[in-house]
């Protein structure tokens, strides 16, 4: 991925650092209870996602049976595990030698050397074969030296997914290309199909990595965007106001119960109690809903996230590992990380708990698996499709100064993002109107804007 075409001064680089370690100021902070790594041992600080909770409990009986590598996990909620992982790593604290990061924190982090590179760790490891990993994937981990600093866990775009069966018994079909305008129109149809089913599901949740991420890929395909190419602030503009008064009247008149506080895990549970028609979100979640016992598995389509004025708008993510540059087990830490992103693991989680359940979407051997096609047969293609013509430099219909599909590659956007997804859901909530949330949301957008304009 690239880094903002402009070059900042000094001055603006330290208010970057410091938006980014915002938590750090927020507060005194304390280290993670438990063994510190070193010897034979290592901590991995890792987001509380449903793959993950998996692999902690494969690790003690297969990674450390078979290395004597003991991994001390500390598992925490997507916005804590943001904040402990930039307290640490900025600081570089060397508590947690391992990390979960994405392809928005990586490039920023290597920048800062804040992580080791991988290449050195793949060129003694041919059999960890990096080849194998999709190339949208290895150039999103990738430095702006050229070098890898992390290894996906698993890819993902973003798709719709919807209820065959309520959409048979409504007469109605999907798309082969939805846009916006016919989601809503089926949105319409489907609410109440079923007692206390509502038509579509979307993240209203505040959170860069939660509401920000679905609606910033609207915004996109509707013609908007956060900073145009010279980082002039632009969330006032006709065609961001359409797309955030669309997706707010949505999600308000056909969306969830409570939806200014769901995220992704409330509208999984959604969709798989029944309680939605539709849910347009990560693609990793079909997984979850195809799994074996889903009550919902073989109910489901899956179509290509809606659009408007682009060919194709689904987003580009992948929770990856990084190795902090203070680490004091680097070795130890890689052995971790190779085994939790090879072809190995992923035949260890199909074997013991299904093929959909492996975490996938970074490696093309995986689609050629015939155990993991027939398993994931419903979904598969699209996830690989959608993954492979995403657009993270070139996602809307204008130029970009920083590369990202569903964020900006800027340290600014965590607090940026969290801070207009706060003033957004509040407008999901019926607190204030869409105008007001956008309006203040700008001024906030706007002095990013200056500290890039060097005004």
């Amino acid at each position: 991925m690239r880094t903002p075409s402009r070059r900042r001064p000094r001055a603006a680089l330290a208010v970057a650092a410091g938006t980014l370690l915002a938590p750090l100021l927020s507060g005194c902070w304390a280290g993670a209870g438990g063994s510190g790594s070193g010897g034979d041992a290592i901590n991995v600080l890792m987001v509380n996602n449903p793959q993950m909770t998996e692999l902690r409990k494969l690790t003690a009986a297969h990674f450390t049976r078979d290395t004597g590598i003991k991994v001390n996990f500390t598992v925490l909620p997507e916005n804590d595990v943001r904040d402990k992982i930039s307290q640490d790593f900025a600081n570089q604290a060397g508590q947690y030698d391992v990390a979960t990061l994405s392809n928005y924190e990586i490039p920023i982090y290597a920048r800062n050397g804040w992580l080791r590179e991988m290449d050195s760790y793949v060129a003694k490891d041919p059999s960890y074969d990096e080849p194998d990993v999709l190339r949208p994937l290895r150039e999103a981990l990738t430095g702006a030296d050229g070098k890898l600093y992390g290894q996906p866990f698993y890819g993902e775009s973003s798709f719709l997914m919807y209820r065959k069966d309520v959409f048979a018994a409504k007469g109605l079909t999907m798309p082969a290309r939805p846009t916006w305008r016919q989601v809503a129109e089926l949105a319409a149809k489907t609410d109440g199909a079923r007692p206390g089913m509502r038509g579509i599901c979307l993240r209203g949740l505040p959170g860069w990595g939660e509401l920000t991420a679905p609606l910033t890929t609207v915004v996109n395909t509707f013609g908007g965007t956060w900073f145009d190419k010279d980082f002039k602030a632009r969330l006032d503009s006709p065609a961001f106001e359409k797309a955030t008064e669309f997706y707010v009247g949505l999600v308000r008149r056909h969306g969830e119960s409570g939806a200014a506080q769901s995220g992704f895990a409330e509208c999984l549970n959604n969709m798989t109690q029944g309680k939605t028609a539709m849910w347009y979100d990560a693609t990793s979640a079909a997984g979850l809903l195809e799994a074996e016992g889903s009550p919902v598995r073989g109910k489901l389509g899956y179509a290509p996230a809606p659009v408007e004025r682009t060919a194709s708008s689904g987003w580009l993510y992948t929770w990856a590992w990084g190795i902090q540059q203070s680490s004091r087990n680097p070795d130890k830490a890689w052995k971790f990380v190779s085994w939790a992103s090879g072809k190995g693991y992923e035949r260890l989680v199909g074997t013991t708990s299904g093929w959909a359940n492996v975490p996938a979407g970074k490696r093309a051997s995986t689609y050629a698996n015939a155990e993991y096609r027939a398993s994931a047969a419903a979904f598969q293609d699209m996830t690989r499709k959608a993954i492979e013509s995403s657009r993270p430099d070139d996602p809307g219909v204008q130029p970009r100064p920083a590369p990202g599909i569903q964020f900006v590659g800027i340290p600014e956007f965590t607090d940026l993002g969290t801070k207009v997804s706060q003033e957004i859901s509040a407008a999901i909530a019926g607190r204030q109107s869409v105008a007001s949330a956008l309006r203040k949301s700008q001024r906030l957008a706007e002095r990013i804007s200056e500290e890039y304009e060097g005004r």
